[in-house]
């Protein structure tokens, strides 16, 4: 019995023991968990307002309602992992709870479709400048599907590092995640998550820009032209978006970088994720800001008067 007691208390205090914490933790990790909660609140409510208005029942507007709820899945997950870092933080220990794997899996998953959330858009307007005969790439089951599969593609790519157990517990940084080292999963990660979005979006805009050049010196109609070049703004407001997002992971990639020379500083991840919880909530502003269909629902919920320019989404 006494054998059994001493071997629960070694277990206890292997688990949970004492660690420094730094003056300048639990701000940022407040910090973290207001930025994400209005994130979280905004997503909530322009789902709730699209849904209601029927105005917003469109094809488009199924993306951005996928861009809505994966910025509130990514949001939710990474607010579940600020609250585990500051409760431990508050707690000055380290303890690996029995979600912090599952959690450090569905970081990159979440990231990861939300990112993709991004790419449909770019490619539903690519369709529609470059081959507007097409119908079947305008009709909603089609951006279902393409959603659906990139849900699938989000949640299927971070399985690898369960199996080989990349994921592990950051004792400085309090989060489960892949550790920043060379390795094959450092590299894999943001190339799926980051590169490869990003990547394709901005190749869309770069031929779509060429696109519309070539046909702007063309004998064209002037409505033709005018829809060509609407369209190619919406196109330009996508990219914007991706870029906020670009760079609020440029820290990340560049602590990535500085790892493998062993240079990273020792709280990567904290630094790294200011950046990240930031923008999910300047995202948000902006995914209204450009999305003027989503704008004039949000002023007719609070009863502002509607602005007077014509939408150029529908």
């Amino acid at each position: 019995m006494n054998t059994t007691l001493f071997a629960t208390s070694t277990k206890f205090v292997t688990n949970s023991t004492m660690t420094i914490v730094e003056s300048w933790f639990i701000p940022l990790d407040i910090l973290a968990i207001i930025t994400l909660s209005l994130a979280i609140i905004l997503a909530i409510i322009f789902l709730l307002i699209i849904i209601l208005d029927k105005t917003c029942h469109t094809v488009p507007m199924i993306l951005i309602v996928n861009i809505c709820l994966t910025e509130l899945v990514c949001g939710s997950n990474t607010l579940a992992m600020s609250i585990f870092t500051l409760q431990n933080d508050l707690k000055q220990i380290e303890y690996q709870d029995s979600l912090c794997i599952f959690r450090g899996y569905f970081s990159y998953t979440a990231c990861g479709i939300h990112c993709y959330s991004y790419l449909l858009p770019a490619i539903y307007q690519y369709m529609i400048i470059v081959y507007p005969t097409r119908l079947f790439w305008q009709t909603a089951r089609t951006q279902i599907f393409l959603i659906g599969l990139s849900w699938i593609v989000g949640f299927g790519f971070p399985i690898l590092f369960l199996f080989i157990g990349s994921i592990i517990y950051d004792v400085d940084n309090q989060i489960c995640q892949v550790p920043l080292r060379l390795s094959f999963s450092i590299i894999y990660a943001p190339t799926c998550v980051y590169i490869i979005p990003v990547g394709l979006v901005m190749i869309i805009y770069l031929k779509l820009v060429r696109y519309v050049k070539e046909m702007s010196k063309r004998v064209t109609l002037a409505n033709n032209l005018l829809r060509l070049q609407r369209e190619l703004t919406l196109v330009r407001r996508t990219v914007i978006l991706v870029m906020i997002l670009f760079i609020s992971g440029f820290p990340y990639s560049s602590f990535a970088f500085l790892s493998f020379a062993n240079r990273a500083p020792k709280y990567h991840f904290r630094i790294a994720y200011v950046f990240v919880n930031s923008s999910m909530l300047f995202v948000m502003i902006a995914l209204c800001k450009f999305t003027d269909s989503l704008q004039a629902s949000v002023k007719k919920f609070i009863k502002l008067p509607p602005n007077t320019a014509i939408p150029i989404m529908t």
